[in-house]
C-alpha cells in the first residue's frame, strides 16, 4: 500500500512500551535485587559495569546509550535498568531451596565485579519465590521461619493468585527479605508481581530522601520568617535613610532562599512523583487482606505518607516564603525608586534654576561686553576723527563719536545674535 512516510520517531516511540519487560519467574527461584543511587556523571560508569559483566560470561553487552539489559549468563539471569538518579540490578537463580533464604542468588555473581559497582545502595533485597499451599499458612510461623519473628506486612496479591510477606527490615548482611508464594500465577504474571514488590520498596526509599532535607530546612525557614517579619515591621515607619539598609537585608534573604530552592526543589518534586508511583504499584498488586497482617497499602500510608506530607508542606512553606520575600523586596524597591526619583527631580529642578541664573548672568555679561566693546570702538573712531581734524579736515570728533555709537552698537548686537543662531544650529 502506498502509505505516507513514517514519523521519524514512530518506531522508537512504539517500541518504548515494549522495553524493560519483567523477567519470567517459575517457583522455586531466588532473586537478589539491588538499587543503587547515582551521582552526576556516574551513569556512564553504570553502563560500563553491566557491559563488563556480560563480556565475562560471553554475552553481547548492551550498546552505548542503552538504559536496560537482560540476559541469561549461565549460572544466573541478570537484568539491568538505568534511571535518572538510580540504577537497579536483578539476579535470578532457579531451583532454590524452598524453605529458607539460605543461598542468595547474588552468590552466583562474581564478587570482585560486585565490589566494583558504581553507586550507593538504596535497596538490597533477597526475594524467595516458592510454591505456596492453597491453605493459608499461619502468619506467626512465617514470621518465625523467615523473618526472625518480626511483625509482618503481607497480603494476598494478584487477585488471590499469590501471597507476599516482608518486614521491611535490613539485616546484618545488608539485605531485606521478601517471601512470595505462587498459588496460580503464570511466569509472566509472577515476574510482573515481583517487579512491583521490589519497586514499591525502591520508590519508598527514593520518596524518603526528601525527609532529611525537610528536617534540615525547617530551622532555616523559621529564621527566614523571623527576619522577614522584622524587616516588614520596620518598613512601616522607616524613613528614606533606613530603606537602603532594609533593602540590603531583603536582598540577602532572597539570595539565600533562592540558593536553597535551587538545591532542594528537585528533591521535593521527586518525592511527590515517587510517592505516586508507590501508590500505583500497590494498587497494581490487587491486595486482599490476610487476617491479622497489615497490607502494603496500610503500612505505606501509616509510615510513608507522613514523611511525604512533611516534605510537601516544607516545600510549600519554602515556596510561599520565597514569594513573600519577593513581594516585600519589590515593594521596598518601589519605595526606594520613588524616593530616588524625587531626589532626582529635586536635583534637576536645582540644576534648572542654576542654568537659568547662569543664562541671565551670561546675558548680563554679554550686554556689558557689547557696551565695553562699543566704548572702545567709538573711542578709536574718536581718535581717528581727531587725527583727521589735526590734518586739516573739517571734522568734529565729538559729533563723529556720537553718530557712530548707534551704528557700532547695532552691528555688535547683530553679531552676537548671529553667533547665538549658529551655536543653536550646531546643537540641533
Amino acid at each position: 500500500m502506498a502509505l505516507p512516510p513514517n514519523h521519524p520517531l514512530r518506531i522508537e516511540l512504539n517500541d518504548e512500551v515494549h522495553t524493560r519487560p519483567p523477567e519470567e519467574l517459575k517457583a522455586p527461584s531466588g532473586i537478589t535485587y539491588l538499587a543503587l543511587s547515582l551521582e552526576e556523571g556516574e551513569r556512564e560508569a553504570s553502563w560500563q559495569n553491566i557491559a563488563d559483566l556480560a563480556k565475562r560470561f560471553g554475552a553481547e553487552p548492551p550498546p552505548p546509550g542503552a538504559n536496560h539489559f537482560s540476559a541469561n549468563l549461565g549460572p544466573f539471569r541478570a537484568k539491568w535498568e538505568r534511571h535518572t538518579e538510580y540504577v537497579r540490578y536483578k539476579f535470578i537463580v532457579g531451583e532454590q531451596d524452598p524453605t529458607a533464604f539460605t543461598k542468595p542468588a547474588i552468590e552466583a555473581v562474581p564478587q570482585d565485579w560486585l565490589s566494583s559497582l558504581t553507586g550507593r545502595i538504596l535497596v538490597a533485597t533477597r526475594v524467595l519465590f516458592v510454591k505456596g499451599e492453597p491453605a493459608l499458612p499461619d502468619s506467626s510461623d512465617i514470621g518465625q521461619t523467615y523473618f526472625d519473628g518480626n511483625p509482618l506486612i503481607g497480603a494476598l496479591i494478584a487477585g488471590g493468585a499469590g501471597r507476599a510477606y516482608t518486614d521491611f527490615r535490613i539485616r546484618s548482611d545488608g539485605f531485606s527479605r521478601l517471601l512470595v508464594h505462587d498459588l496460580s500465577m503464570t511466569p509472566r504474571q509472577a515476574g510482573r508481581t515481583v517487579q512491583r514488590l521490589v519497586e514499591i520498596d525502591t520508590y519508598r526509599m527514593l520518596a524518603f530522601l526528601a525527609l532529611p532535607v525537610a528536617l534540615q530546612l525547617s530551622p532555616f525557614l523559621a529564621q527566614c520568617e523571623k527576619e522577614l517579619a522584622e524587616v516588614t515591621a520596620a518598613m512601616v515607619n522607616a524613613g528614606q535613610e533606613q530603606d537602603q539598609e532594609l533593602l540590603a537585608r531583603l536582598t540577602k534573604l532572597e539570595a539565600e532562599m533562592g540558593h536553597r530552592q535551587v538545591h532542594n526543589s528537585y528533591r521535593f518534586s521527586g518525592t511527590a512523583a515517587y510517592y505516586e508511583l508507590v501508590q500505583r504499584r500497590i494498587a497494581e498488586l490487587r491486595e486482599v487482606r490476610i487476617e491479622g497482617l497489615q497490607t502494603f497499602m496500610e503500612f505505606m500510608e501509616r509510615r510513608l505518607a507522613p514523611a511525604v506530607n512533611r516534605a510537601i508542606v516544607t516545600s510549600q512553606r519554602q515556596d510561599g516564603l520565597s514569594a513573600r520575600i519577593a513581594r516585600a523586596t519589590q515593594l521596598l524597591s518601589t519605595r526606594v525608586d520613588i524616593a530616588r526619583g524625587q531626589q532626582n527631580s529635586a536635583i534637576l529642578a536645582s540644576m534648572n534654576r542654576r542654568a537659568r541664573l547662569q543664562l541671565r548672568l551670561q546675558q548680563t555679561v554679554e550686554g556689558l561686553s557689547v557696551a565695553a566693546i562699543t566704548y572702545y570702538i567709538v573711542s578709536l573712531i574718536g581718535h581717528l576723527a581727531g587725527g583727521a581734524k589735526e590734518a586739516g579736515l573739517s571734522v568734529d570728533p565729538e559729533l563723529v563719536m556720537a553718530a557712530s555709537i548707534p551704528i557700532v552698537l547695532s552691528l555688535l548686537a547683530y553679531g552676537v545674535h548671529r553667533l547665538h543662531a549658529l551655536i543653536s544650529a550646531e546643537k540641533k
